[in-house]
């Protein structure tokens, strides 16, 4: 009972100083470890900036938002580097897409379009025929949000519509060109 009790005190810095700053509701925000200086007693943030397809270990489905949000981060190599190679894994189409494999295997089964090359194993080879046609359907069902059965009856009526989405991709590109115009000017 000779022992008395020492209170600890921190000085913290004001909100400016820390250089926290208001973070858009479409980013995730993850701090980081406290880190104190010996020499003055505060305490420093670390903010850390994630997209929300990005986070391992999230379940179930994804919010409207961020299925938009993630619609536009797709990397999908040009046609000159995407036909270097004869064939793609599932693994490396999900990376592409940013979409899990399970997703991808379904979106086999639903559209007839979809035929990749199977091992005696099972495991699912992509020609980049089929990742050009699984980019249509991506295109379909994210970013115009077509239903599954919308984006059946769309490809069976329209025949054509590999052509308007080549067209579409075209202008995108020509689009982008003109921001980047516009901004170096």
């Amino acid at each position: 009972m000779g022992k008395s009790l020492s209170q600890i005190t921190f000085d913290f810095a004001p909100v400016e100083e820390t250089g926290i700053t208001a973070v858009p509701a479409s980013t995730v925000m993850l701090k980081e470890k406290v880190i104190m200086e010996a020499s003055k007693p505060s305490v420093v943030i670390k903010d850390v900036y994630q997209e929300p397809a990005i986070i391992a270990g999230k379940r179930g489905r994804k919010s409207l938002k961020e299925i938009a949000i993630s619609a536009d981060l797709i990397q999908v190599p040009e046609d000159d580097i995407l036909f270097k190679k004869q064939y793609y894994s599932i693994g490396e189409v999900a990376v592409m897409f940013r979409e899990n494999q399970s997703l991808i295997r379904y979106w086999e089964t639903e559209f007839d379009i979809l035929q990749p090359r199977k091992n005696r194993k099972g495991d699912r080879f992509f020609r980049p025929v089929d990742i050009k046609n699984l980019l249509m359907i991506y295109d379909l069902l994210r970013r115009r949000k077509f239903t599954i059965e919308g984006a059946k009856d769309y490809l069976k009526k329209n025949k054509k519509a590999e052509e308007k989405f080549a067209m579409i991709q075209s202008l995108e590109k020509i689009k982008g060109f003109f921001h980047e115009l516009k901004a170096s000017l």
